[in-house]
């Protein structure tokens, strides 16, 4: 496929999953009117993200509902996707020994089928109380290349995206539920702190491992948490092709992928020129 459409969507999710079902055909629809391939749809598209980020299961709605990785829910997406390729999050319920666990879990999907699964590795703050941490970072094949999955903070680590890039990912999906700061709260989100971090982090990943990277978020309130949006698609170079700001919507771009990513590694290509026995720690005195 020498062009790729991919898009990175804005919007409010909540617990009730049957209506996020319902509200997603004509997301997808909207997404195949402006002939998307790749769709990136936010951490907790199914369910909806936490309501607190310190004590999750105190809140008064708890915790999001959890489902099956097989169940009838996902599989839902995943006839809905059709011949596009969708990433979307939502609480995976596993059953471990009899005992009951979950993971904030993003998975790929088209055609109705299930092309990749990541589960959340870096959990802040008081998320290992409501979810286990996943152990890997894995990079997969799909229809529009080879792709890899980040879960909102575990952008926030280079190893992260490091490790999907060495993989052989051309694209990073990075789905998020990425809240304003809770602790320096500003009247105005451009000058919110998180805000900054979001966009940078996002940059910075996709420059530093000469990638592109699709950035979705939820937006507006729930619980105590209120949702950056700032939804968007950027260069191997770090550039920011489309952007939704703080609003709903779809940040959409096209690009030759792989001649891009080959272009931006043509003189100085960052895997290849790697000097791994430099980066060792430090042995003790």
């Amino acid at each position: 496929m020498a062009e790729l459409t991919m898009a990175g969507v804005a919007a409010h999710f909540g617990r009730d999953v049957e209506r996020t079902l319902a509200k997603l055909p004509g997301i997808l629809d909207q997404a195949r009117e402006r002939g998307v391939d790749l769709l990136v749809l936010p951490d907790a598209t199914l369910g909806g993200y936490l309501h607190d980020l310190y004590h999750p299961a105190d809140s008064d709605d708890g915790l999001p509902p959890a489902v099956d990785l097989d169940g009838p829910e996902v599989k839902a997406v995943a006839d809905l996707a059709g011949d596009m390729v969708v990433c979307f999050g939502f609480a995976e319920r596993v059953r471990d020994d009899g005992a009951e666990a979950r993971y904030n879990t993003a998975v790929c999907v088209s055609g109705g089928e299930i092309l990749g699964i990541h589960r959340k590795v870096h959990l802040p703050l008081g998320e290992s109380e409501a979810y286990r941490a996943g152990d890997r970072f894995a990079a997969f094949d799909t229809p529009v290349g080879r792709l890899g999955m980040l879960i909102d903070f575990d952008k926030t680590f280079p190893e992260a995206s490091r490790a999907l890039a060495l993989g052989g990912a051309e694209i990073i999906a990075c789905l998020n539920a990425w809240p304003a700061s809770v602790t320096d709260r500003s009247d105005r989100m451009r000058n919110d702190r998180q805000a900054h971090l979001f966009d940078l982090y996002d940059c910075a990943r996709a420059a530093e491992n000469q990638l592109f990277l699709v950035s979705s978020n939820q937006t507006g309130v729930l619980g105590g948490l209120r949702f950056l949006g700032q939804a968007k698609v950027v260069d191997p170079a770090g550039e920011i092709l489309a952007k939704t700001w703080a609003k709903g919507g779809l940040a959409v771009a096209t690009a030759d992928v792989s001649g891009d990513v080959a272009r931006a590694r043509r003189s100085l290509d960052h895997l290849a020129q790697r000097v791994e026995g430099a980066y060792a720690p430090p042995q003790p005195a």
